[in-house]
């Protein structure tokens, strides 16, 4: 989850690292640091909390350098723990994103053998192996030391000894950015887009040894030819062009980036549908409450049998897979640890896809990709990436439909095409969000309730509340609350209800009734009339199948303005950051 960059070229490195450090602060903003070598000697400046520090106080010269953005995983956020870490030797300095499973026990080996470790990070240990094994040669050294690795690491290395800049990959992503007269890696190319659109995406078990030119190698040292990859992104999209937050400005995206997606896929074959009697549907976060309510959306469209996992839970339970099954993964970003895990338990057994937003991610070359063309999201808090992934669970059910001859799939591709507008509609809600969020931020709890897919919007709700504005936002289904939850109802309570199934409104209401009873201050979001049960209603466009998702738009906008109001750092909340690429 931490962020790397490397630089090595005739301009001086420290600015370059330094901007390539912000553009990968969304993957972590612990503490920061650079290392950058200048004749035959490595300096390092490190700052605790926001890359801002450091560069109020990094000044140092060179044209080689390597950078670190931490999200702290082993070790407090403190100056001893961030990045760069230095050999015994001060010969190599390297940085780390991963982890490293085996480091207690190459931490006893390497002490047996005098070396002294100032951290409290499973980091460190790197650059004292690489340092044990280096006899003159740098590739042979990283080649033992990574050897010896367990567990998933992107390391950016540099050596005293010669002017040039390393980097090793495995399960942790990793690019080459190529310039005319320079070179960069980086963890992932959204840092580089405004230096070159060049890249060699690198697999695992390589090396990079760049120079003068850039070389990669296998494990056994020997050169490997690989093709160069060519991004298209935009790079306006990672400028906030007037909002206040990168946040707003995403939510604001929502029409145009479903637009596109929509465009790429509803005439598409989905050839991985083919054949198919079940579908096994895993993610994280954001990422699985889209699997949960696609699930209710395939489910219940088409009779064809959908789990919906969290992929943590899935990878490490055994689960039951029959060849007929898919096995079909979400990830923004493509790299997240325990949803490539967990796709990997498919790997021969069925047909397995995925549903992610960066090409040439690791998802995309284990499994057939399905794109959301959302395009950069640079938000810890996804919301465009997150609608996208949606839009694309109703694209696979509606070519369901269309397969089993059920005619249904023409309401339903009607629909999906009027989502930008529909989007749209709702975004004209913000005014009143943005009271509503001011009504909601003196609160410390907040519950979300629903049925059905609804449910699956109210869970993402509660997390896009919790995870920016720090409201302790719980979910429950509508139909829970007798069995225990009605107890930590009171007056005053904040109850979000969302009620958009037409079969299941009368229910809804009834548990709405339940908790007004009980003195809770109930905001309904429907495209219904509930005036008479709730104190404020926020009635979204009507719809058929659409409206969770829509939801799902209004609650975005409540949980910024709920944030914004509480004066939280909207675009960085504390403790996260927006890539999990580590169990």
């Amino acid at each position: 989850m931490c962020g790397i960059v490397g630089y090595i070229g005739d301009e001086q490195a420290t600015p370059l690292l330094l901007n390539g450090l912000k553009r990968l602060e969304y993957r972590g903003y612990d503490s920061a640091g650079i290392a950058v070598l200048d004749d035959g000697k490595i300096s390092v400046a490190k700052a605790e909390g926001r890359l801002a520090n450091l560069a109020a106080t990094a000044n140092i010269r060179g044209n080689i350098g390597i950078g670190h953005t931490r999200w702290a995983t082993h070790g407090g956020p403190e100056v001893r723990n961030a990045h760069p870490h230095l050999s015994k030797s001060g010969r190599f300095a390297i940085v780390h994103n991963g982890i490293i499973e085996n480091y207690k026990e190459l931490k006893y080996f390497l002490e047996l053998r005098g070396f002294e470790f100032v951290s409290d990070t499973d980091s460190e240990v790197i650059a004292h192996l690489i340092d044990f094994y280096y006899v003159g040669d740098v590739i042979t050294a990283l080649i033992k030391a990574a050897c010896r690795l367990k567990g998933s690491y992107a390391l950016g290395v540099i050596c005293s000894d010669e002017p040039k800049l390393y980097a090793v990959k495995k399960d942790s992503p990793l690019v080459v950015g190529l310039c005319e007269k320079s070179t960069f890696i980086a963890s992932d190319m959204q840092a580089l887009t405004d230096k070159t659109r060049n890249f060699y995406i690198m697999d695992n078990g390589e090396i990079a040894v760049i120079g003068k030119d850039a070389r990669i190698l296998n494990m056994n040292g020997e050169p490997i030819k690989k093709s160069v990859y060519h991004a298209v992104w935009d790079n306006a999209v990672a400028q906030k062009q007037g909002y206040a937050h990168f946040m707003l400005k995403e939510i604001h995206e929502q029409p145009q980036a479903i637009k596109r997606t929509l465009d790429a896929h509803m005439n598409s074959s989905l050839d991985f549908l083919d054949g198919i009697n079940s579908i096994h549907i895993i993610g994280c976060g954001s990422a699985y409450h889209a699997a949960l309510m696609g699930k209710y959306i395939i489910e219940s469209l088409t009779g064809i049998r959908v789990n919906a996992d969290i992929a943590s839970e899935f990878r490490y339970r055994n689960p039951i897979i029959r060849g007929d099954d898919l096995l079909l993964a979400i990830s923004q970003s493509g790299e997240t640890a325990d949803t490539i895990g967990a796709l990997k338990i498919g790997a021969g057994r069925c047909k397995s896809a995925c549903i992610v937003n960066v090409p040439e991610s690791t998802l995309t070359h284990i499994s057939s990709p399905m794109y959301t063309l959302a395009g950069p999201e640079v938000a810890v808090a996804t919301t465009k990436g997150f609608t996208t992934q949606l839009l694309n669970l109703y694209i696979i059910a509606m070519n369901l439909l269309r397969r089993l001859g059920d005619d249904r799939y023409k309401l339903l591709e009607r629909e999906i095409y009027s989502l930008p507008s529909l989007v749209s509609k709702t975004l004209a809600l913000e005014p009143q969000m943005q009271q509503l969020g001011v009504r909601i931020a003196p609160h410390d709890y907040a519950f979300f309730i629903g049925r059905g897919a609804d449910y699956a919007a109210a869970k993402e709700s509660a997390l896009k509340l919790k995870e920016i504005s720090y409201v302790h936002a719980d979910c429950y289904p509508a139909g829970e609350l007798k069995h225990g939850t009605i107890s930590l109802i009171e007056k005053g309570s904040i109850v979000v209800a969302i009620a958009t199934d037409r079969a299941l409104l009368d229910k809804t209401v009834s548990n709405i009734i339940e908790v007004k009873a009980r003195g809770a201050f109930v905001i309904g979001i429907s495209c219904f009339d509930l005036s008479n049960v709730c104190d404020v209603t926020v009635n979204i466009p009507r719809a058929t199948f659409v409206s969770p998702l829509l939801a799902t738009v209004v609650c975005q906008m409540l949980s910024y303005y709920t944030a914004s109001a509480r004066g939280c750092d909207i675009d960085k909340p504390r403790n996260l950051a927006k890539s999990v690429t580590v169990e």
